[in-house]
């Protein structure tokens, strides 16, 4: 791959994903809102020869389809901001406008699944339905949204991943993170990874077409979970 697109490159994700990718000496396009171009100042000062930029809203159709052409791989961060159908709309966008052959990769939670087979405690159900409820009326976020949008790509033809990520945090690079197709898979049990960790594995996965068709759920390499399975395999 030589150019690619992120949707949503101004965020702590993004911005994680763009550095991996100059880092594989990709030219890279991007979309973030016009008020956060300038999170992106310093390193468009060093490397601006290969990173072109497309202010607008993620959800924006005309902003994306000029942002995806000629792109083979493009990455999204489905944002669940307002109630607006934000990430349901950026999801659609991409899929209508990318390059029929482009690897899509989308972003989103553990509160997703691709089969129903996922199992979750009744403390993460509950907390997800109260915050479901209570960030949709204070208008401030949609969480259906993005079970909406991730619907929308399950149903596509598109050669689609969906990274569900765990819990995050911030810190140096642990390496790639470790993933299974459901969250009750015991290697995933400590619930967290590195932010710069799932930015990696969304870039890597541009690359592996094992993972097409698949919504892998991860968790960081280190993590306790993670070094028990490692340790009995």
């Amino acid at each position: 791959m030589k150019r690619i697109c992120i949707v949503g490159i101004s965020g702590k994700l993004g911005q994680y994903m763009l550095k991996h990718a100059l880092d594989r000496g990709y030219h890279v396009n991007g979309v973030c809102r016009e008020k956060s171009v300038g999170k992106l100042d310093a390193v468009m000062a060093e490397h601006g020869d290969r990173i072109t930029l497309f202010p607008g809203k993620t959800n924006d159709r005309a902003v994306i389809e000029r942002a995806v052409k000629d792109c083979e791989g493009v990455l999204t961060v489905l944002a669940p901001w307002g109630v607006q159908q934000y990430s349901s709309g950026t999801a659609q966008a991409v899929m209508d406008f990318a390059e029929p052959d482009a690897r899509l990769i989308f972003s989103c939670g553990w509160h997703i699944t691709l089969d129903g087979k996922d199992q979750y405690s009744r403390t993460f159900r509950t907390l997800l339905a109260v915050a479901s409820k209570l960030t949709r009326w204070l208008r401030l976020v949609e969480i259906d949204d993005q079970v909406l949008a991730c619907n929308l790509i399950f149903k596509s033809d598109t050669k689609w991943t969906v990274v569900r990520g765990s819990d995050l945090e911030e810190g140096d690079s642990e390496g790639l993170p470790v993933w299974s197709e459901h969250v009750q898979d015991p290697v995933l049990a400590s619930n967290k990874t590195r932010r710069i960790d799932f930015a990696l594995f969304m870039v890597e996965a541009l690359q592996n077409d094992a993972l097409i068709g698949k919504a892998p759920a991860i968790c960081g390499v280190r993590t306790e979970s993670a070094q028990a399975h490692a340790a009995m395999a």
